[in-house]
């Protein structure tokens, strides 16, 4: 009788979480992108009480990295525990020394990997196979899926496997391809495999954990004498691998009706062309070898699933014998390598053997490139070539060294499956009701669906496209969407950004969210979009989603609106059922957030129906192409920013890249992209300024500016003394005051609005429909092209006001609409970014720091801005440090080639005084700038022996301003130790920590920095440990600055905390509070300002700085700037946050004590502080003054 089936609609990681729960007892866990949601599952599922295979909850461990998570997972193992982590990447390197530990001492465990590419040239959080093929020497075995439903299928094979043969495993599959895909699978359940767990070999080995009962010895130091022969003991346990794994691999096939094998055949049973591959690129193969069979071509592949230990007797056994020539894809590269490592394998499975068919070796899919079934079809062209290319490339263009093979046209396949696309801006929830519809239609249909996401590098506001599809059979396209039915455009300026209607079938359809209507929308559109219109039979809809959001109470958040106006168009089930199950969803979705958010959700549903339809004019069809834009910007913009930016990087080739083969990346390409996505900006209005700056303070991307004209700037500018006020100041007299708005960069948070204080009550400024302050853009543009700093005028440093000024060398980044960090790193690049040096820790920071194509940091009239580098997560602090030491040393050679110059007879006598002058000055960023900039010249003009070798160093004559900059995920956690030494070296080194209290750029997970009763990721119940004081931790060194500061609750104290860092001579750490989208602040981060004042204000973070120069003056070193907290607002504030108020509707007996303990802890730590401040200084307490 056959068994019911059982469907899921989930993605691989769900998948890989839902299998391995059942076999887990303890999970030590670290996040890492895009592994983290197998961990944040099982972290859920073990609060909400799940019982795995032995009937218990899994206990679950986060760490402090992926090295402690791997420690933890061998110290549980050796104490008889099964346990399991989920890494990638760098993380997963971070491992390898614990798994040569683990496979030596043959513990069962799994390491489930969402296959990602490790960080060379740059970092890629996308994935392929270069970080599993870093461990394919640690002895554990490898076992590979390509698709969702092999990862439900096979996951367990690894965990039942790594039992019974008592070898560890990496359980792997694509990264965002398949981690990330979402698919309607047949679901397996403990009743499926429970019987097939081996209970002997579990138990005999639990009967060997470590054990004080039975004490034995692990972890022996051994000799040349043994150890050779020692290590070849294991030799028989690997040779049992194959065929353990194939037994389990016959039983799920036997429970699922798909056949599973070692290596899995797919094609002609007589082809003369195969293809050996692994990983999500098998599907696409698949759907090519159908195409090439149905024109009566015999080809075939073969998927790879047991990598190590590698059965050359499996994979022979899989291959027909009439094959004559096979093509082995690796989705990684070893440069140096006589080829990649499954190439490599395959060769030598043939070596020596009579007949053995040719074999030609290629690259593919780095970094989620692509794959689809033209280009493997292109694979077996080349070996029906007479002599093929080996060592190719696939999916790109290689002008230089030929690797790639030709390019090919894509494939459009037909069949039922429908097809759609949605352009979204990130954090307006397009992705997010996206995997909600795909669940919808595959919950209540018949049908399979599949629905994967891509985005650019930016934070919320970047790029973001979901791909979706529908059909009645299983669906095996591996790639992006490229022929859609149906197009939604969620952002009107997209429709000149990118190409949105390319691909759009002929007879489809397409859906703008806009604020135009009718006649006024035909007019703004491009000719390009109106025309393909025309000629490809498209109707059109559109919806003001934007308007509709803004009337329901939902701000930016368009997403319900436009799900529910996709389901009325396209009618793909029925509308009513639709609207029930997006309501179903909605709940799920926001539930946590309060009946408030859900009720105005239900309200979007319920008009997703106002959409309009738009006439198509057939004359269209004649319409030229649009007006070319002349732009003023670098060749490097034009070239190679812009078709990335475009979404065209694809077609770059690799000769673009040969100028900047290492990585290097040009400075100041943000400010050209002026995307225009904001759908509010900020409204000057100059009558109720006060001129005190705040508002550019507190802007997170340097998109609103004071500039000071003098009268021929005014008399050039395109506005006039009415659009500006006197200045207001000493020394600035006789100059004229705009506030500027740059309305195509701002993202719209309204934090600026927020804290303007206004004149009488009234604001400056007023949020406003980006379209009616365009014209505006003429004004930013003539001040920040025309305008001549005043910054020299006034004291940058002396106050808020002043410092805004200052020249931000930070711009447009991609950070959050409403970013908490980069305020601060802005405001430090305006104090010091002439002669700044930056060694960011990968996080969020690096991120909106340095995502190719956008640079926003900038550089002076000069050449002269903030040198930027990214090295590691867990390395940063002594990545500044070597930074610092690297200048330090050829900055002490500058200084003794100055001391010769001083006196050498062929130089001249000024070059002998700006040598002194440089001598005396060496720390002074001012006067060294202006010896260099004095100095070079003269001293390529002279020419003598000193000179020349002064010229060798020039580049380290002016004073550098050294600063690291990291997230709480890498300073509390990961990267704490070197911190800690870099603190201790004492070195003249600036740390900066912008503290979201969770792992922001991984979504959100706990860290050390989280406080008490915090709901995040890793911590689904609440966290239940104080957060860690890092600040009083370093400051116990006596000789480091520290201070910690909120920008919003103290302006002043913020500025004067970065001053006294930067004056200090030795290590300072900065530790500043910036909300985070990950906070679920209600107000929305247009607030995030005025919530850093509340935490302030009610004790929850507390301002102070710690100067050990004043304890050479007598003096208590601590100050605590904070006044008194009002606790009464404690819980308030914590109710303002869904990370806090979703507790009382998951946990609600939990919260209240939760909450209490919240704010004890914060009286306890303010208590602190408030004792250090009052410490009586220089007086022993025993016998008196000292």
């Amino acid at each position: 009788m056959s068994k019911e089936k059982k469907f899921l609609t989930c993605d691989g990681n769900q998948a890989a979480a839902h299998i391995s729960y059942m076999f887990t007892e303890v999970a030590a866990i670290y996040p890492i992108t895009p592994s983290s949601t197998m961990a944040e599952y099982v972290d859920e599922w073990s609060a909400q009480g799940r019982k795995n295979i032995f009937g218990e909850t899994v206990m679950v461990q986060e760490m402090q990295s992926e090295g402690g998570a791997a420690g933890a997972v061998h110290g549980s193992l050796q104490a008889g525990a099964l346990t399991t982590t989920y890494t990638a990447s760098q993380g997963l390197l971070l491992m390898i020394p614990n798994m040569y530990k683990i496979a030596g001492e043959q513990l069962p465990c799994v390491f489930h990997v969402s296959a990602r590419t490790i960080a060379a040239h740059a970092l890629s959080i996308f994935g392929d196979h270069s970080d599993v093929m870093a461990t394919r020497q640690t002895g554990c075995a490898m076992l590979c899926e390509g698709s969702v439903q092999e990862v439900m299928d096979l996951a367990g094979v690894a965990h039942l496997a790594t039992i019974k043969s008592r070898i560890p495993f990496v359980n792997f599959f694509d990264g965002f391809r398949t981690s990330h895909e979402i698919q309607k699978i047949e679901r397996l359940d403990i009743e499926d495999l429970e019987p097939l767990l081996d209970r002997e070999a579990l138990n005999r080995w639990r009967q060997q954990a470590l054990s004080p009962d039975a004490p034995v010895a692990r972890g022996m130091a051994e000799n040349s004498d043994v150890f050779f022969q020692h290590r070849e003991a294991c030799n028989g346990a690997y040779d049992a691998v194959p065929e353990i794994v194939e037994e389990y691999m016959a039983k799920i096939s036997e429970i699922t009706g798909r056949e599973y094998h070692l290596f899995n055949y797919y094609g002609h049973p007589e082809a003369d062309r195969v293809i050996v591959a692994m990983g999500s690129g098998t599907q696409a193969a698949q759907e090519a070898i159908d195409i090439l069979m149905a024109k009566g071509e015999k080809v075939g592949l073969v998927s790879v699933h047991l990598f190590r230990p590698f059965s050359v007797k499996h994979l022979r056994a899989a291959i027909p014998a009439t094959v004559k020539r096979i093509a082995v894809l690796d989705r990684t590269k070893e440069p140096g390598a006589n080829g990649e490592p499954l190439y490599l394998d395959v060769c030598e499975a043939y070596y020596g053997v009579e007949n053995a068919p040719a074999i030609v070796g290629g690259r593919f899919g780095l970094a989620s490139k692509d794959v689809t079934p033209a280009l493997i079809i292109s694979v077996y062209d080349n070996l029906a070539l007479p002599e093929p290319k080996n060592h190719f490339t696939l999916g790109i263009i290689d002008d230089v060294t030929f690797t790639s093979l030709p390019p090919v046209e894509p494939i459009v396949l037909g069949g039922s499956t429908y097809e759609a696309k949605f352009y979204g801006l990130g954090a307006d929830g397009t992705v997010g009701a996206n995997k909600n519809s795909v669940k919808i239609i595959g919950d209540n249909t018949n049908k399979y669906c599949q629905a994967y996401f891509s985005y650019d590098s930016k934070k919320s506001g970047g790029f973001t496209c979901s791909h979706l599809r529908f059909g009645d059979e299983p669906i095996r396209s591996t790639y992006l969407v490229t022929t859609p039915n149906f197009v939604a455009c969620h952002v009107q300026a997209y429709t000149h950004l990118y190409d949105v209607t390319r691909g759009l079938r002929d007879g489809g359809t397409f859906l703008l969210n806009t604020i135009w209507e009718g006649e006024e929308l035909a007019k703004n559109l491009p000719n390009k979009v109106k025309k393909y219109f025309a000629d490809h039979n498209i109707t059109v809809y559109y919806i003001n989603a934007t308007k509709i959001a803004q009337e329901i109470g939902l701000g930016n958040r368009t997403n319900t609106i436009l799900q529910s106006a996709f389901f009325r168009i396209t009618e793909v089930i029925p509308v009513d059922l639709a609207v029930e199950q997006m309501k179903k969803f909605i709940v799920k979705s926001y539930g946590k957030k309060g009946q408030d958010i859900v009720d105005k959700n239900y309200a979007a549903v319920d008009r997703g129906d106002e959409y309009k339809r738009l006439d198509v004019d057939p004359a269209w069809s004649n319409l030229g192409p649009d007006p070319v834009v002349e732009r003023n910007e670098p060749k490097f913009v034009t070239d190679i920013c812009r078709p990335i930016n475009a979404q065209d990087g694809d077609l770059l080739k690799v000769s673009d890249f040969l100028p900047f083969a290492d990585g290097t990346w040009q400075q100041s390409t943000a400010k050209y992209e002026r995307r225009g996505v904001a759908s509010f900006v900020p409204e000057w209005l100059e009558e109720n300024c006060i001129q005190c700056n705040k508002c550019a303070y507190v802007c997170p991307h340097a998109t609103i500016r004071p500039f000071l004209l003098d009268a021929a700037e005014m008399e050039a500018a395109p506005f006039g003394d009415a659009d500006t006020l006197p200045a207001i100041g000493k020394g600035l007299e006789g100059l004229r005051f705009i506030q500027a708005v740059d309305p195509l960069d701002c993202l719209g948070c309204g934090n600026c609005a927020d804290v303007c204080p206004g004149k009488k009550g009234v604001k400056a400024l007023v949020m406003k429909p980006l379209e009616s302050q365009l014209p505006v853009q003429a004004s930013w543009d003539y001040c920040v092209d025309h305008v001549a700093s005043k910054q020299d005028r006034v004291d940058i440093k002396l106050n808020v006001k002043n410092s805004q000024f200052a020249r931000p060398y930070l711009e447009f980044s991609g950070a959050c609409s409403g970013c908490g960090e980069t305020p601060y790193t802005k405001l430090i690049t305006q104090l010091y970014g002439d002669h700044e040096m930056i060694a960011n820790a990968t996080g969020c920071s690096s991120i909106w720091a340095g995502s190719v194509p956008s640079t926003p940091y900038t550089f002076n009239e000069k050449g002269h801005g903030p040198a930027w580098g990214n090295s590691l997560f867990e390395d940063f602090a002594e990545f500044g440090l070597g930074m610092y030491i690297g200048a330090e040393k050829l900055t002490a050679r500058v200084a003794e080639i100055m001391k010769r110059a001083v006196s050498c007879p062929n130089c001249s006598d000024r070059i002998h005084e700006l040598a002194q002058q440089w001598l005396d000055n060496q720390t002074n960023a001012a006067v060294t700038r202006a010896v260099a900039d004095e100095i070079v010249p003269l001293a390529e003009a002279c020419g003598c022996d000193t000179c020349r070798e002064l010229l060798t160093v020039r580049h380290y004559i002016a004073y550098r301003s050294q600063w690291i900059i990291a997230g709480d995920g890498a300073a509390y956690d990961i990267g704490f130790g070197g911190l800690d030494h870099v603190l201790a070296s004492g070195k003249n080194i600036n740390v900066i920590v912008v503290d979201t209290e969770v792992y922001s750029n991984t979504g959100g997970q706990a860290s050390k920095a989280t406080p008490l009763g915090a709901v995040a990721k890793f911590a689904a119940a609440g966290k239940r440990i104080r957060k860690k004081d890092l600040g009083l931790i370093a400051s116990t060194y006596g000789y480091v600055y520290v201070a910690q500061i909120a920008m919003g609750a103290d302006q002043a104290q913020t500025l004067k905390a970065i001053r006294e860092a930067e004056a200090y001579d030795g290590p300072s750490l900065i530790i500043a509070y910036a909300p985070c989208i990950n906070h679920g602040i209600k107000a929305g981060m247009g607030h995030a300002q005025q919530e850093e004042q509340k935490a302030v204000e009610c004790g929850y973070w507390s301002l102070w700085r710690y100067n050990p120069a004043l304890e050479e003056e007598g003096k208590n070193p601590f100050s605590l700037d904070s006044k008194a907290p009002d606790w009464d607002k404690f819980e308030d504030f914590l109710k303002g946050e869904v990370r806090y108020a979703s507790l009382l509707k998951a946990f609600p007996n939990e919260a209240a004590e939760l909450f209490a303990a919240a704010k004890d802890n914060a009286r306890w730590r303010y208590n602190n502080y408030r004792r250090l401040a009052q410490q009586q200084w220089g007086v022993d307490p025993e016998v008196g003054k000292l």
